[in-house]
């Protein structure tokens, strides 16, 4: 008999940002380069780099799609071609 709890974790990704130049609500720009889950909490995560000082951030994929007084924190502008 199998003691073990069956794993229930949902594993589908969901709708996330492409990768690309994005401008946040309060002017700056950014590029999204990929989207990942954490390692122990299995949350989705946005990793992007700041054009204005080139450093590299992580902000989870739920705040990363909200609006913020109405709009988005973060707007498309130009999307990264596939390789």
């Amino acid at each position: 008999m199998n003691t073990h709890a069956q794993n229930t974790i949902d594993t589908t990704m969901p709708e996330h940002p492409r990768p690309g130049l994005y401008r946040h609500y309060k002017g700056g720009l950014y590029t999204v380069l990929c989207v990942g889950r954490h390692s122990e909490t299995e949350e989705w995560l946005v990793t992007y780099r700041s054009e204005a000082l080139g450093s590299y951030w992580v902000r989870p994929l739920a705040m990363w799609q909200e609006q913020v007084d109405g709009i988005p924190r973060f707007a498309l502008i130009e999307e990264t071609a596939s390789k």
